[in-house]
């Protein structure tokens, strides 16, 4: 199965501008994640990975400092127009571009330089598992604890943190940024089960180049408008979603594996003094 994990990063970002080359414990976000691809290739057949950013500001700065890092570290790099509204549309428009296509991409996002390189075996071998599968993505199941800590961090920051129903075929019904499913006798199903109904959806995304041709063509989704999550679009249009359970290696977990501001930067430092290394 040929497949291609695309890194989109921005250098552009409104709370953390020049995100992907900040330094994360003496290495740049851009080279973490750079390494996580590069260790999942190396351990599968017909695999490739590349960065793409957009098109380089005329200033001279900006995304144009990501392909200048991407050169000097011999990092494959491709541009994609600034007009991509998502990471998945960048995907797409490095998809769609190739000569010979991928029968299956992977979204690893350019700010996500924590996440465990098995999620993204894990993900890959769902296709092969599972031959309709059109897209997969990961998440994992909360324990009473974890679930407290969501709850409380969600009174601070009520759209952080995504949560996801999952079918018994192993598909997902839905996914939403509130905390689903509501749970009613709390107490009798803590004494039943060290785990919560609860699961954390991990912005984690594989696609089959057709399902990834059909998001990037399409309009945006009622639900998915709302909830501003774009797997929503898939579900709303009769695709299904495949949800691979997979688990963080110890001293990591979900909440602290992308950085979106510098205060993320601070605590992933701290976790990776305190759990070691990913690679």
């Amino acid at each position: 199965m040929k497949s291609l994990i695309v890194i989109p990063a921005r250098y552009g970002s409104k709370r953390f501008p020049g995100k992907p080359l900040a330094e994360l414990a003496g290495k740049a976000i851009l080279q973490r994640v750079w390494d996580i691809a590069a260790s999942v290739c190396a351990g599968r057949n017909d695999c490739e990975a590349v960065v793409a950013t957009e098109e380089p500001e005329r200033s001279g700065e900006g995304s144009a400092l990501i392909v200048e890092y991407c050169e000097k570290h011999n990092i494959p790099v491709e541009i994609t127009p600034s007009s991509c509204r998502s990471g998945s549309d960048r995907v797409w428009a490095v998809a769609e571009a190739r000569k010979e296509r991928p029968e299956v991409l992977l979204n690893l996002q350019g700010d996500n330089p924590l996440c465990p390189p098995q999620f993204l075996h894990a993900l890959l071998d769902a296709f092969d598992a599972h031959p309709d599968t059109m897209v997969a993505t990961a998440y994992t199941r909360l324990d009473w604890a974890a679930l407290a800590a969501l709850r409380e961090s969600k009174k601070e920051s009520p759209f952080s943190g995504t949560t996801a129903i999952i079918g018994r075929d192993g598909n997902a019904k839905w996914f939403s940024k509130n905390i689903i499913p509501a749970i009613r006798g709390e107490e009798k199903l803590m004494e039943q089960n060290v785990y919560s109904p609860v699961c954390r959806h991990i912005g984690l995304y594989a696609y089959k180049f057709a399902a990834l041709a059909f998001f990037s063509q399409s309009p945006l989704g009622e639900y998915e408008k709302m909830e501003q999550l774009e797997q929503l679009r898939f579900i709303e249009n009769g695709i299904p979603v495949r949800m691979v359970e997979v688990n963080y290696p110890a001293g990591f977990d979900a909440a602290t594996s992308g950085v979106d501001s510098p205060e993320d930067l601070l605590r992933a430092e701290k976790l990776i003094a305190k759990a070691g290394e990913l690679l």
